[in-house]
Protein backbone atom coordinates (compact mmCIF):
# COMPACT_ATOMS: atom_id res chain seq x y z
CA UNK A 1 0.00 0.00 0.00
CA UNK A 2 1.40 3.43 -0.92
CA UNK A 3 2.52 5.54 2.03
CA UNK A 4 0.01 8.29 1.26
CA UNK A 5 -2.95 5.98 2.01
CA UNK A 6 -5.19 7.75 4.50
CA UNK A 7 -8.90 6.80 4.45
CA UNK A 8 -10.02 9.73 6.60
CA UNK A 9 -8.25 12.28 4.40
CA UNK A 10 -9.56 10.40 1.37
CA UNK A 11 -13.14 10.81 2.61
CA UNK A 12 -12.57 14.53 3.16
CA UNK A 13 -11.30 14.89 -0.41
CA UNK A 14 -14.33 12.98 -1.69
CA UNK A 15 -16.45 15.44 0.27
CA UNK A 16 -14.83 18.40 -1.49
CA UNK A 17 -15.50 16.76 -4.86
CA UNK A 18 -19.10 15.94 -3.96
CA UNK A 19 -19.67 19.53 -2.79
CA UNK A 20 -18.41 20.77 -6.15
CA UNK A 21 -20.85 18.45 -7.92
CA UNK A 22 -23.74 19.47 -5.67
CA UNK A 23 -23.15 23.15 -6.48
CA UNK A 24 -22.38 22.82 -10.17
CA UNK A 25 -25.90 23.49 -11.43
CA UNK A 26 -26.22 26.79 -9.54
CA UNK A 27 -24.78 28.93 -12.40
CA UNK A 28 -27.41 27.56 -14.81
CA UNK A 29 -30.19 29.72 -13.36
CA UNK A 30 -28.35 32.87 -14.46
CA UNK A 31 -27.91 31.84 -18.12
CA UNK A 32 -30.25 33.98 -20.24
CA UNK A 33 -31.93 33.31 -23.59
CA UNK A 34 -30.14 30.05 -24.33
CA UNK A 35 -31.88 26.74 -24.84
CA UNK A 36 -30.77 23.82 -22.70
CA UNK A 37 -28.75 22.18 -25.47
CA UNK A 38 -26.68 25.34 -26.10
CA UNK A 39 -25.78 25.74 -22.45
CA UNK A 40 -25.26 22.02 -21.96
CA UNK A 41 -22.92 21.59 -24.93
CA UNK A 42 -20.72 24.50 -23.80
CA UNK A 43 -20.42 23.20 -20.24
CA UNK A 44 -19.89 19.64 -21.50
CA UNK A 45 -17.10 20.76 -23.81
CA UNK A 46 -15.40 22.38 -20.83
CA UNK A 47 -15.94 19.46 -18.44
CA UNK A 48 -15.56 16.44 -20.69
CA UNK A 49 -13.17 17.64 -23.37
CA UNK A 50 -11.00 20.66 -22.52
CA UNK A 51 -10.37 20.54 -18.76
CA UNK A 52 -9.22 16.89 -18.67
CA UNK A 53 -6.40 17.75 -21.07
CA UNK A 54 -5.44 20.91 -19.17
CA UNK A 55 -5.30 19.13 -15.81
CA UNK A 56 -3.51 16.10 -17.27
CA UNK A 57 -0.91 18.33 -18.93
CA UNK A 58 -0.02 20.01 -15.64
CA UNK A 59 -0.24 16.97 -13.33
CA UNK A 60 1.01 14.00 -15.37
CA UNK A 61 4.79 14.02 -15.95
CA UNK A 62 5.83 12.97 -19.46
CA UNK A 63 2.22 12.78 -20.58
CA UNK A 64 3.14 11.90 -24.16
CA UNK A 65 5.30 8.99 -23.02
CA UNK A 66 2.57 7.76 -20.67
CA UNK A 67 0.02 7.73 -23.48
CA UNK A 68 2.46 5.98 -25.81
CA UNK A 69 3.13 3.20 -23.27
CA UNK A 70 -0.40 2.79 -21.86
CA UNK A 71 -2.35 -0.28 -23.06
CA UNK A 72 -4.57 0.50 -26.01
CA UNK A 73 -7.25 -1.84 -24.67
CA UNK A 74 -7.51 0.20 -21.46
CA UNK A 75 -7.93 3.41 -23.46
CA UNK A 76 -10.58 1.85 -25.68
CA UNK A 77 -12.56 0.26 -22.88
CA UNK A 78 -12.53 3.39 -20.73
CA UNK A 79 -13.73 5.44 -23.70
CA UNK A 80 -16.53 3.04 -24.68
CA UNK A 81 -17.79 2.76 -21.11
CA UNK A 82 -17.74 6.56 -20.97
CA UNK A 83 -20.00 6.58 -24.03
CA UNK A 84 -22.50 4.39 -22.17
CA UNK A 85 -22.30 6.70 -19.18
CA UNK A 86 -23.28 9.54 -21.50
CA UNK A 87 -26.39 7.60 -22.54
CA UNK A 88 -27.24 7.35 -18.85
CA UNK A 89 -27.06 11.13 -18.59
CA UNK A 90 -29.56 11.51 -21.41
CA UNK A 91 -31.89 8.98 -19.77
CA UNK A 92 -31.57 10.93 -16.52
CA UNK A 93 -32.82 14.08 -18.23
CA UNK A 94 -35.73 12.20 -19.83
CA UNK A 95 -36.78 10.62 -16.51
CA UNK A 96 -37.10 14.03 -14.83
CA UNK A 97 -39.96 14.87 -17.19
CA UNK A 98 -42.05 11.94 -15.93
CA UNK A 99 -41.20 11.51 -12.23
CA UNK A 100 -39.63 14.83 -11.20
CA UNK A 101 -36.11 15.87 -10.28
CA UNK A 102 -35.96 14.65 -6.68
CA UNK A 103 -37.20 11.13 -7.39
CA UNK A 104 -35.05 10.82 -10.52
CA UNK A 105 -31.96 12.10 -8.72
CA UNK A 106 -32.33 9.80 -5.74
CA UNK A 107 -33.24 6.64 -7.65
CA UNK A 108 -30.54 7.09 -10.29
CA UNK A 109 -27.83 7.95 -7.75
CA UNK A 110 -28.95 5.15 -5.41
CA UNK A 111 -28.72 2.54 -8.15
CA UNK A 112 -25.43 3.97 -9.36
CA UNK A 113 -24.03 3.89 -5.83
CA UNK A 114 -24.85 0.24 -5.16
CA UNK A 115 -24.26 -1.20 -8.63
CA UNK A 116 -21.17 0.86 -9.41
CA UNK A 117 -19.55 -0.20 -6.12
CA UNK A 118 -20.51 -3.85 -5.72
CA UNK A 119 -20.70 -5.23 -9.26
CA UNK A 120 -16.97 -4.73 -10.01
CA UNK A 121 -16.09 -6.68 -6.84
CA UNK A 122 -18.52 -9.45 -7.79
CA UNK A 123 -17.05 -9.62 -11.29
CA UNK A 124 -13.54 -9.76 -9.84
CA UNK A 125 -14.58 -12.50 -7.41
CA UNK A 126 -13.36 -10.49 -4.40
CA UNK A 127 -16.64 -9.78 -2.60
CA UNK A 128 -16.33 -12.88 -0.40
CA UNK A 129 -12.81 -11.92 0.60
CA UNK A 130 -13.96 -8.38 1.40
CA UNK A 131 -16.77 -9.65 3.61
CA UNK A 132 -14.40 -11.96 5.46
CA UNK A 133 -12.84 -9.09 7.40
CA UNK A 134 -14.49 -6.59 9.72
CA UNK A 135 -13.51 -3.52 7.72
CA UNK A 136 -14.99 -4.96 4.54
CA UNK A 137 -18.24 -5.82 6.32
CA UNK A 138 -18.58 -2.23 7.54
CA UNK A 139 -17.92 -0.94 4.02
CA UNK A 140 -20.49 -3.18 2.33
CA UNK A 141 -22.97 -2.34 5.06
CA UNK A 142 -22.33 1.35 4.43
CA UNK A 143 -22.93 0.90 0.70
CA UNK A 144 -26.27 -0.84 1.28
CA UNK A 145 -27.35 1.65 3.96
CA UNK A 146 -26.39 4.52 1.67
CA UNK A 147 -28.46 3.05 -1.15
CA UNK A 148 -31.47 2.71 1.17
CA UNK A 149 -31.02 6.24 2.51
CA UNK A 150 -30.82 7.59 -1.02
CA UNK A 151 -34.11 5.95 -1.96
CA UNK A 152 -35.69 7.49 1.15
CA UNK A 153 -34.49 10.95 0.07
CA UNK A 154 -36.20 10.28 -3.24
CA UNK A 155 -39.46 9.49 -1.47
CA UNK A 156 -39.16 12.67 0.57
CA UNK A 157 -38.33 14.69 -2.54
CA UNK A 158 -41.30 13.24 -4.41
CA UNK A 159 -43.61 14.17 -1.53
CA UNK A 160 -42.12 17.67 -1.44
CA UNK A 161 -42.71 18.21 -5.14
CA UNK A 162 -46.33 17.03 -4.87
CA UNK A 163 -46.98 19.20 -1.82
CA UNK A 164 -45.51 22.51 -2.99
CA UNK A 165 -46.05 22.30 -6.77
CA UNK A 166 -49.11 24.16 -7.98
CA UNK A 167 -48.35 23.87 -11.69
CA UNK A 168 -51.08 21.55 -13.05
CA UNK A 169 -49.04 20.83 -16.16
CA UNK A 170 -46.18 19.49 -14.05
CA UNK A 171 -48.54 17.23 -12.15
CA UNK A 172 -50.24 15.85 -15.26
CA UNK A 173 -46.87 14.92 -16.76
CA UNK A 174 -46.14 12.62 -13.83
CA UNK A 175 -46.11 9.10 -15.25
CA UNK A 176 -44.18 6.50 -13.22
CA UNK A 177 -44.95 3.75 -15.73
CA UNK A 178 -42.77 5.58 -18.24
CA UNK A 179 -40.41 7.34 -15.83
CA UNK A 180 -39.38 4.44 -13.60
CA UNK A 181 -37.98 2.21 -16.40
CA UNK A 182 -36.09 5.21 -17.76
CA UNK A 183 -34.63 6.11 -14.37
CA UNK A 184 -33.53 2.51 -13.83
CA UNK A 185 -31.70 2.72 -17.17
CA UNK A 186 -30.16 6.03 -16.05
CA UNK A 187 -29.00 4.55 -12.76
CA UNK A 188 -27.51 1.43 -14.33
CA UNK A 189 -25.66 3.36 -17.02
CA UNK A 190 -24.48 6.01 -14.56
CA UNK A 191 -22.86 3.19 -12.58
CA UNK A 192 -20.94 2.35 -15.74
CA UNK A 193 -18.76 5.39 -15.11
CA UNK A 194 -17.25 3.57 -12.15
CA UNK A 195 -16.42 0.72 -14.54
CA UNK A 196 -14.90 3.21 -16.97
CA UNK A 197 -12.52 4.46 -14.29
CA UNK A 198 -11.62 0.90 -13.32
CA UNK A 199 -11.00 -0.01 -16.95
CA UNK A 200 -8.61 2.92 -17.26
CA UNK A 201 -6.56 2.01 -14.19
CA UNK A 202 -3.73 0.45 -16.27
CA UNK A 203 -3.24 3.89 -17.84
CA UNK A 204 -2.98 5.44 -14.37
CA UNK A 205 -0.49 2.75 -13.38
CA UNK A 206 1.80 3.86 -16.21
CA UNK A 207 1.37 7.49 -15.11
CA UNK A 208 2.31 6.50 -11.56
CA UNK A 209 5.48 4.88 -12.88
CA UNK A 210 6.51 8.25 -14.29
CA UNK A 211 5.87 10.11 -11.05
CA UNK A 212 2.19 11.18 -11.27
CA UNK A 213 1.66 10.05 -7.68
CA UNK A 214 -1.71 11.06 -6.26
CA UNK A 215 -2.67 12.72 -9.56
CA UNK A 216 -2.40 9.52 -11.59
CA UNK A 217 -6.18 9.24 -12.06
CA UNK A 218 -6.27 12.44 -14.12
CA UNK A 219 -4.94 10.57 -17.15
CA UNK A 220 -7.96 8.22 -17.15
CA UNK A 221 -10.31 11.16 -17.63
CA UNK A 222 -8.85 11.79 -21.07
CA UNK A 223 -10.70 8.66 -22.20
CA UNK A 224 -13.67 8.23 -19.86
CA UNK A 225 -14.68 11.89 -20.25
CA UNK A 226 -14.19 11.99 -24.01
CA UNK A 227 -16.54 9.01 -24.25
CA UNK A 228 -19.20 10.88 -22.27
CA UNK A 229 -18.65 13.96 -24.43
CA UNK A 230 -19.20 11.95 -27.61
CA UNK A 231 -22.70 10.93 -26.53
CA UNK A 232 -23.49 14.43 -25.28
CA UNK A 233 -22.30 16.00 -28.53
CA UNK A 234 -24.47 13.74 -30.67
CA UNK A 235 -27.57 14.37 -28.58
CA UNK A 236 -27.06 18.14 -28.35
CA UNK A 237 -26.43 18.44 -32.09
CA UNK A 238 -29.67 16.56 -32.68
CA UNK A 239 -31.56 19.04 -30.48
CA UNK A 240 -29.80 22.02 -32.04
CA UNK A 241 -30.73 20.82 -35.54
CA UNK A 242 -34.31 20.08 -34.53
CA UNK A 243 -34.82 23.46 -32.83
CA UNK A 244 -32.66 25.43 -35.28
CA UNK A 245 -30.83 26.99 -32.34
CA UNK A 246 -27.25 27.07 -33.65
CA UNK A 247 -27.38 30.86 -33.78
CA UNK A 248 -27.43 31.00 -29.99
CA UNK A 249 -23.70 30.29 -29.89
CA UNK A 250 -23.13 33.80 -31.29
CA UNK A 251 -26.13 35.58 -29.80
CA UNK A 252 -27.96 35.62 -26.48
CA UNK A 253 -30.98 37.61 -27.61
CA UNK A 254 -30.05 40.82 -25.87
CA UNK A 255 -28.47 39.13 -22.86
CA UNK A 256 -24.73 39.17 -22.16
CA UNK A 257 -23.26 36.50 -24.45
CA UNK A 258 -19.95 36.52 -22.60
CA UNK A 259 -21.72 35.97 -19.28
CA UNK A 260 -23.55 32.97 -20.70
CA UNK A 261 -20.28 31.41 -21.80
CA UNK A 262 -18.61 32.20 -18.48
CA UNK A 263 -21.46 30.68 -16.46
CA UNK A 264 -21.55 27.58 -18.65
CA UNK A 265 -17.79 27.10 -18.36
CA UNK A 266 -18.04 27.60 -14.59
CA UNK A 267 -20.61 24.79 -14.50
CA UNK A 268 -18.21 22.58 -16.44
CA UNK A 269 -15.35 23.45 -14.10
CA UNK A 270 -17.36 22.62 -10.98
CA UNK A 271 -18.53 19.36 -12.54
CA UNK A 272 -14.96 18.43 -13.51
CA UNK A 273 -13.55 19.28 -10.08
CA UNK A 274 -15.65 16.52 -8.53
CA UNK A 275 -13.61 14.02 -10.56
CA UNK A 276 -10.34 15.78 -9.78
CA UNK A 277 -10.96 15.46 -6.04
CA UNK A 278 -12.45 12.00 -6.54
CA UNK A 279 -9.09 10.88 -7.91
CA UNK A 280 -7.19 12.47 -5.02
CA UNK A 281 -9.49 10.77 -2.53
CA UNK A 282 -9.51 7.42 -4.31
CA UNK A 283 -5.76 6.82 -4.11
CA UNK A 284 -5.88 7.39 -0.35
CA UNK A 285 -8.65 4.91 0.47
CA UNK A 286 -6.35 1.93 1.01
CA UNK A 287 -7.17 -1.72 0.35
CA UNK A 288 -10.91 -1.03 0.04
CA UNK A 289 -10.66 1.81 -2.43
CA UNK A 290 -13.42 0.17 -4.48
CA UNK A 291 -15.75 1.94 -2.02
CA UNK A 292 -14.75 5.37 -3.38
CA UNK A 293 -17.69 5.41 -5.77
CA UNK A 294 -20.20 4.78 -2.97
CA UNK A 295 -18.60 7.39 -0.70
CA UNK A 296 -18.71 9.97 -3.47
CA UNK A 297 -22.34 9.24 -4.43
CA UNK A 298 -23.64 9.16 -0.85
CA UNK A 299 -21.89 12.39 0.15
CA UNK A 300 -23.22 14.01 -3.03
CA UNK A 301 -26.80 13.15 -2.03
CA UNK A 302 -26.13 14.18 1.57
CA UNK A 303 -24.81 17.60 0.59
CA UNK A 304 -27.56 18.15 -1.97
CA UNK A 305 -30.19 17.45 0.70
CA UNK A 306 -28.33 19.56 3.23
CA UNK A 307 -28.09 22.53 0.86
CA UNK A 308 -31.80 22.24 0.11
CA UNK A 309 -32.72 22.26 3.79
CA UNK A 310 -30.33 25.15 4.48
CA UNK A 311 -31.89 27.41 1.84
CA UNK A 312 -35.45 26.63 2.95
CA UNK A 313 -36.64 24.36 0.15
CA UNK A 314 -38.48 22.15 2.66
CA UNK A 315 -40.15 24.86 4.76
CA UNK A 316 -43.55 24.54 3.11
CA UNK A 317 -43.69 20.74 3.36
CA UNK A 318 -45.89 18.78 5.72
CA UNK A 319 -44.38 17.64 9.05
CA UNK A 320 -44.33 13.99 7.90
CA UNK A 321 -42.26 14.91 4.84
CA UNK A 322 -39.83 16.94 6.97
CA UNK A 323 -39.48 13.94 9.27
CA UNK A 324 -38.69 11.65 6.33
CA UNK A 325 -35.97 13.92 4.94
CA UNK A 326 -34.49 14.36 8.44
CA UNK A 327 -34.34 10.59 8.87
CA UNK A 328 -32.78 10.20 5.42
CA UNK A 329 -30.04 12.71 6.26
CA UNK A 330 -29.28 10.86 9.50
CA UNK A 331 -29.01 7.57 7.59
CA UNK A 332 -26.74 9.19 4.97
CA UNK A 333 -24.42 10.41 7.73
CA UNK A 334 -24.42 6.93 9.22
CA UNK A 335 -23.57 5.38 5.84
CA UNK A 336 -20.60 7.72 5.35
CA UNK A 337 -19.48 6.88 8.87
CA UNK A 338 -19.63 3.13 8.21
CA UNK A 339 -17.73 3.48 4.94
CA UNK A 340 -15.01 5.65 6.45
CA UNK A 341 -14.64 3.47 9.55
CA UNK A 342 -14.51 0.30 7.47
CA UNK A 343 -11.71 1.73 5.33
CA UNK A 344 -9.91 2.85 8.49
CA UNK A 345 -10.12 -0.67 9.97
CA UNK A 346 -8.82 -2.19 6.74
CA UNK A 347 -5.77 0.06 6.70
CA UNK A 348 -2.49 -1.57 7.85
CA UNK A 349 -1.49 -0.83 11.46
CA UNK A 350 1.22 1.61 10.38
CA UNK A 351 -1.26 3.63 8.33
CA UNK A 352 -3.84 3.53 11.10
CA UNK A 353 -1.25 4.83 13.55
CA UNK A 354 -0.44 7.76 11.28
CA UNK A 355 -4.13 8.59 10.90
CA UNK A 356 -4.68 8.38 14.63
CA UNK A 357 -1.72 10.61 15.27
Amino acid sequence: MPPESNPILGTLLHTVGAASAALCYAPQRYVKNWKWQTYWLVQAAACWLILPWIFAYFTIPQLGTVLAEAPGSAMRNSYLLGVLYGVGGIAFGAAIRYIGFSLTYALAIGLSCVLGTLIPTIQAGTLGQILSNTGGTFVVGGVLLGGLATFITGLAGFRKEREITTDSVTKTQFNPRVGLPIVVLAGVLSAVFSFSLAAGQPIADVAAKYGAGNFQGNVIYLFSHSGAFTTTLIYCLYLITRDKSAGEFTSAGGANLGANYALSILTGLLWYLQFFFYGLGHVRMGDLKFSSWAIHMIILILLSCGFGVAIGEWKSCRPATKLIITGAIVLLFAAVGLLTYGNYLAAPPATAAVVGH
